[in-house]
């Protein structure tokens, strides 16, 4: 089925309520695909992007500054969102974002969901739901709009069910219950608003990988999720590659520019600003020479190389 454009934006705004109306809790795979338009690589069967597992590993190490400067620089404006508390400071998180959108409860709207949710073979309470649907190197990421009292959505059992799926931890705007036993989750390195020793009531679950707000941010499903300290950056996948790239460029320039400060050989003037030729001859024979000594791969470093004019 084909829609016109301005049922695109409509979607596009309005998903949540249409879903709760048509009793619809997932997009099809025809609207996931219309919604990430500038995503032609590989994707789920949902349709929801799949960028690689290496695209997710070098992420690792690029910062939320080099990512931010890319994204604003593509026009992305309000990918950014600070504040959180992580549960395991001072880890990284990186994945593909699952999305859930939660709402207070309305007890006709619920009724009707949940009827759905049977249909289609769903199990537990809603709070499961997209639990169940996590992959390998997927974020659960989860609007539950900061609810405090009778708002955590998770605790430590769901917790360690998205570690096994997901091998990730998860962004909630929202609070958990059980930190203690959250903090001892391996690998479970997440960000969330707070927490409480009640449990979600009085809540529903309208929306499966659909997009939601988190801050300032849109987010969609498919869209990667970078973490480190207390702030998280969501990146397009169609902009991922060149969001590594272009970082690991920004790593080696840097650790090349720290290493000619240290030794009296340039000016902070020269290294601050737009390099000389002089500087960048330097630069591409110090990668040559440390090849196999820098954080970036071999192959990377040949192909950065490549792109010199001398």
């Amino acid at each position: 089925m084909k829609y016109r454009p301005q049922t695109y934006f409509l979607l596009f705004f309005f998903f949540t309520l249409e879903f709760a109306c048509a009793q619809q809790l997932t997009m099809s795979r025809e609207e996931m695909i219309a919604l990430t338009p500038s995503w032609e690589g590989e994707r789920f069967p949902d349709g929801r992007p799949k960028v690689s597992d290496s695209i997710l590993e070098r992420l690792k190490n690029i910062s939320l500054e080099q990512a931010w400067s890319v994204l604003r620089g593509e026009g992305y404006t309000h990918q950014y969102e600070y504040g959180w508390q992580n549960i395991h400071p001072g880890d990284v998180l990186v994945g593909r974002v699952l999305t859930a959108q939660y709402m207070p409860i309305r007890p006709e709207v619920r009724a009707q969901l949940e009827k759905k949710g049977a249909e289609e073979g769903r199990i537990g309470d809603m709070v499961s739901w997209p639990i169940d649907m996590l992959e390998q190197g997927d974020v659960y990421v989860a609007d539950s709009y900061a609810k405090i009292l009778d708002g955590p959505i998770i605790g430590d059992n769901l917790g360690t069910a998205i570690s096994a799926k997901s091998g990730n931890g998860v962004v909630l705007n929202g609070t958990v219950r059980d930190l203690d036993g959250l903090a001892k989750i391996e690998g479970f390195t997440s960000f969330i608003r707070g927490t409480h020793p009640s449990y979600q009531q009085q809540m529903m679950l309208t929306g499966i990988n659909v997009p939601i707000r988190i801050g300032p941010v849109t987010v969609m499903p498919g869209d990667l999720v970078l973490g480190k300290l207390d702030g998280v950056i969501f990146i397009p996948p169609h902009l991922a590659e060149k969001v590594v790239k272009t970082g690991e460029l920004v790593i080696l320039r840097d650790q090349f520019g720290h290493q000619r400060l240290r030794e009296g050989k340039y000016t902070p003037g020269q290294i601050d600003a737009r390099w000389s030729d002089e500087i960048e001859k330097d630069f591409s024979q110090w990668l040559e020479a440390h090849i196999d000594e820098l954080p970036v791969s071999r192959e990377e470093i040949q192909e950065l190389l490549k792109t010199r004019t001398w």
